[in-house]
């Protein structure tokens, strides 16, 4: 060939789509393809197909495996002659490697595509079963098996057959081969065969004609007795016929294999029998069967066997599989086990998964199969197996709207081609979006994609994932908003009953109420109702996630009728990241956060950017000192209190002031508290519960601190002006003087004074008790703002002892009363607002006491365990579970920290990390210190973090304080959220918190009542 001809053959080459030219031009001087090379209709077929390189080289050795000259000129006179072959035959060669050396094996098989029959473009069952007939033998079945998906695979590469009846062919083709597996295997075994009745029913992809190029066969067996035939005998025939059958179908041969059948869908999985009898399966799925696997029989289908038994199944689970909504937490199963299936992809393949990846096809399933479990009970037409079907039925009902049914419809055939090619190149079992440039031209090719098929691949692939990815909040919500909002009276919309089935299947139990919020906050043409609808959709999700919806769509309606026209709130739930989630959290975790917020519905500009206790953030508003919900210090709230009580008109203004104040962070606490132990979508749950809950004590420590400052400043100034007669200070005791607080803690304090110069103790004395009773009296007037309880029983003498002592007073009574409880109470005391120099000098008179030279005698060891034993039968409240009392139960607060104290009374004089107010440093002082195992102080860890986390639970949720779980069954629930158990795993949270106080209680045995305290003291003495 000259030059000139070489150049010109390269360039048309190249306009065709060879992306090696050279290596093609080679090929086709070879003198068998001359034809091919000479005839212009033949490259341009070529460069039609997916990928012409490959397509040249399969048609090469095709023409290189015919029988002789004579075979190898009828297949080029017909390629020639013949345009659907030529079509068909190139286009199968230009996207599956894997046909190519099929018909490379079996090189007479090209002759399946010749026909061009009505029938034959789209073939049936009747048709595919005609076409394995003659197989008799597992290796005939997978040629016979190939030669008929030759012929699916090239109607769909040519456009002949659009993807929905590509997959319906492919279940069909499934359905035959399974008989003729079915009748190889009776074959083998007649007596078997004769022995039971065995039906095949077909799940997933197969049983609802919507199945893969490579994938799976999910299958059920049923079998029941043959005449004059056990039971038992029955079962074992079928399960071998069964078993035969999957070895046909799923062993590899030099042919391959067809594909493996998985019958893990079955009751009990792979650990349950392989066939049951129908009573049986009947007996399993109305005592055992977990959400998805009714899910699962959406898509069951008789395909095998015996047709009559097949159908009985069917009958059979049918009415379960719509009951199925009806179970508790259905909507939050089905939805946990998608988020499952997401989580176990490797990182590294998430963004290349084209199924279950996010805004995958497994999204668009699960989704339309939830609305058909919900609506399907009573809406017979959407009982469909087939996805694209059923999503129709649901448009048709009104159950999704119309223009989302068309995106949706489109996002998926898109996706469900791009799987397709992506398994047809080599016949593999795949969902992940190849990575190379060739891989990726050719399948963008192969979808029609021509002027720049890498580019548009991409960009399409993004779109249709894009619209996928916003299906949720469509098809579940907006809805809902469309039935209540009636903006557009054309349109088919949800019906007043399916809008409540759907809400009561989310999870609302008051579905009628719920309508009503919906319908006061997004009717309407106004901006507000306009911005509404656009929030809404997300919000009902993330309350239908929550253990009590109802109150999250009523609370956030609440602060919408409080704040409804503020300009910056609607705009910062809309724009500011994470506001919105973080609101609809709070406000369906539990009564205290929304309680404080209705209180002071501007400190939601308080969730604004960010999302828990360890982040600083801003919120682009005025509403609420201070950065998002970021806990602030002692000295910036105190700083805080003490200004506004200064420029308040009276005393009760003044503490009225410290009161607000208080209430705002207690909400920025509890606010941050919920979103760090629930999580959102942009930071997941807090990892550290220790640390989440030393946080938690801090800030309502140091809140706690700070309105006493500022209390303490408004009445000195109403009754003094400038300066007390005495110097005053007051001293954090327990869980106060740990920086411990929790929720609802009252503020366990001493106060103590001491004259200033010139002033007689008496006037001092009245100055100070003047002081606290008027303290007391301030801080729990009602109001909107949650009152603070000033207890001082832990003084000398307690209730009959004066309120307030002078330092002299402390240190004579302390000389010579003081009991040993009182050693061990002084152990938490730490000031706390107030002379701060009295302070330290009141830590100096006690430090003797708490961390006495020597340590304790055994005497007073006795005493101690005396009363706490006393103080734990005479405390705990009648018909208390004690296993499950976060205070005085085994393993509980008090067994903790009575422990971790008498190390303190024993050890604090000789090791200085053990003079500290902190339960969890001081046990950790103590291990370090080698007074404790590092396992046992773990375990007293975690049991003093969980029980602490309980108690800030049970108040978030309820609104009152308490020691025990709730018994209400939502209560309980919200209590297990909030501790990361989700819903209907109320009983694993029970169990897991006796275990763990369990193990924390066999420790206490040791160390408090056992050898471990007396060994400690020997050590120490």
């Amino acid at each position: 060939m000259t030059p000139g001809r070489r150049s010109s053959t390269f360039t048309r080459l190249l306009r065709h789509g060879f992306t090696d030219p050279s290596a093609a031009e080679r090929l086709l001087d070879c003198p068998e393809l001359i034809p091919v090379r000479d005839d212009p209709v033949l490259l341009e077929a070529l460069g039609g197909t997916a990928d012409p390189d490959l397509a040249l080289h399969g048609l090469v050795r095709l023409l290189e495996a015919q029988d002789g000259p004579t075979a190898h000129r009828e297949l080029l006179d017909t390629l020639i002659a013949a345009k659907p072959l030529r079509d068909r035959l190139l286009g199968v060669l230009g996207a599956s490697t894997a046909l190519a050396d099929h018909l490379a094996r079996h090189p007479g098989d090209w002759q399946a595509l010749v026909t061009y029959e009505p029938h034959d473009l789209h073939p049936g069952l009747t048709e595919f079963e005609r076409g394995l007939e003659a197989a008799t033998d597992p290796v005939s079945l997978r040629i016979a098996y190939r030669r008929c998906l030759l012929s699916i695979a090239a109607r769909d590469v040519c456009g002949t057959t659009e993807m929905a009846d590509t997959a319906a062919e492919l279940a069909d083709l499934a359905t035959a081969t399974l008989r003729a597996a079915l009748t190889i295997a009776e074959a083998a075994a007649p007596e078997d065969a004769a022995a039971c009745r065995l039906a095949v029913i077909a799940m997933g992809k197969c049983g609802g004609h919507e199945l893969n190029y490579v994938s799976d066969v999910d299958v059920i067996f049923v079998a029941e007795s043959a005449e004059d035939t056990s039971e038992a005998k029955a079962l074992r025939s079928a399960t071998r016929l069964a078993s035969h059958l999957m070895r046909i179908c799923s062993e590899s041969t030099v042919e391959g294999s067809i594909w493996p059948v998985d019958a893990n869908l079955r009751p009990e999985g792979r650990n349950g029998p392989l066939v049951r009898t129908l009573s049986s399966h009947l007996a399993y799925y109305q005592r055992w069967a977990k959400t998805w696997e009714f899910q699962a029989l959406l898509k069951a289908r008789p395909v095998a066997g015996d047709t009559d038994l097949g159908r009985a199944y069917i009958d059979a689970l049918e009415p379960l599989v719509w009951q199925a909504a009806e179970r508790d937490n259905f909507v939050t199963d089905v939805q946990k086990m998608r988020r499952r299936v997401v989580e176990n992809i490797p990182a590294a393949e998430v963004e290349r998964e084209l199924k279950l990846g996010p805004g995958g096809l497994r999204d668009v399933e699960f989704a339309v199969q939830l609305l058909q479990l919900v609506h399907g009970r009573t809406d017979a037409s959407l009982r469909s197996g087939t996805t694209l079907d059923a999503l129709q039925a649901l448009a048709a009902g009104g159950y999704v709207g119309r223009e989302d049914t068309a995106r949706l419809d489109e996002a998926y055939r898109f996706l469900r081609s791009m799987e397709h090619r992506i398994q047809l190149y080599r016949l593999r079992r795949t969902h992940l979006v190849p990575e190379a440039e060739s891989d990726l031209r050719r399948l963008g090719r192969s979808l029609g994609l021509r002027t720049d098929p890498v580019a548009e691949l991409h960009r399409e692939w993004k779109r249709h994932t894009g619209v996928v990815r916003r299906l949720h909040e469509k098809l579940f919500y907006r809805p809902l908003l469309d039935a209540v909002a009636q903006l557009a009276p054309g349109e088919t919309r949800l019906s007043p009953e399916a809008a409540r089935e759907r809400l009561v299947a989310l999870g609302y139990a008051d579905p009628a109420a719920a309508l009503r919020h919906l319908e006061a906050l997004a009717s309407g043409v106004t901006r507000k109702a306009a911005i509404q609808r656009t929030l809404l959709p997300v919000l009902l999700g993330w309350f239908a996630e929550s253990a009590d919806p109802d109150a999250g769509l009523l609370n956030f309606r609440k602060v919408s009728d409080a704040l409804g026209k503020t300009p910056w709130y609607l705009r910062l739930l809309r724009d500011e990241g994470a506001a919105a989630e973080n609101l609809a959290r709070v406000l369906s975790a539990g009564r205290l956060a929304p309680d404080l917020l209705m209180r002071a519905p501007e400190a939601v500009a308080l969730l604004g950017d960010g999302t828990g206790m360890g982040a600083g953030m801003g919120t682009g508003t005025s509403a609420g000192s201070g950065r998002g919900l970021a806990p602030r210090d002692r000295a910036h709230l105190e700083q805080e209190v003490l200004a506004a009580a200064g420029r308040a008109e009276n005393v009760e203004q003044g503490v009225a002031a410290a009161r607000g104040v208080r209430r705002r962070e207690l909400f920025r606490t509890a606010a941050a508290d919920i979103v760090s132990s629930y999580g959102t979508e942009t930071s997941p749950a807090e990892a550290d519960q220790g640390a989440l809950v030393d946080r938690v004590g801090a800030a309502v420590s140091d809140l706690t601190a700070a309105t006493l400052a500022g209390t303490l400043r408004a009445v000195v100034r109403d009754g003094w002006g400038d300066t007390l007669p005495t110097r005053f200070a007051i001293i954090g005791m327990g869980r106060f003087g740990g920086h411990e607080l929790g929720y609802g803690s009252d503020a366990d304090v001493l106060f103590v004074h001491e004259p200033r110069d010139g002033v007689p103790e008496q006037e001092a004395a009245t100055a100070a008790g003047k002081v606290v009773t008027e303290m007391r009296r301030l801080l729990q007037l009602p109001s909107s703002d949650p009152p603070l309880l000033i207890d001082a029983d832990l003084r000398p003498e307690g209730k009959s002892g004066p309120l307030a002592r002078t330092l002299k007073s402390y240190e004579a009574y302390y000389r010579r009363w003081s009991l040993v409880w009182e050693s061990q109470a002084l152990l938490r005391a730490e000031p706390v607002a107030g002379d701060e120099d009295l302070g330290r000098r009141f830590t100096a008179l006690i430090d003797p006491l708490r961390y006495p030279l020597h340590g304790l005698g055994e005497d007073a060891v006795r005493e101690i365990r005396r009363l706490k034993a006393r103080m734990e039968s005479e405390r705990l409240p009648r018909g208390a579970d004690p296993k499950l009392h976060t205070k005085l139960g085994p393993g509980g607060l008090s067994d903790v920290e009575w422990t971790v104290q008498l190390l303190q009374l024993r050890h604090g004089w000789h090791l200085p990390g053990l003079r500290t107010t902190r339960t969890r440093e001081a046990l950790s002082a103590a291990c370090e210190a080698g007074l404790l195992s590092v396992e046992d102080t773990e375990t007293l860890d975690e049991a003093w973090v969980l029980a602490t986390r309980v108690r800030n639970a049970v108040m978030l949720v309820r609104g009152r304080a308490g020691d025990t779980f709730p018994t209400e069954p939502r209560e309980l629930a919200a209590v297990g959220r909030y501790l990361g158990y989700g819903a209907g795993h109320a009983g694993d949270m029970l169990d897991a918190y006796r275990r763990t106080t369990r193990r924390a209680r066999a420790v206490v045995d040791e160390l408090f009542y056992g050898d471990g305290v007396r060994a400690g003291a020997g050590s120490g003495g």
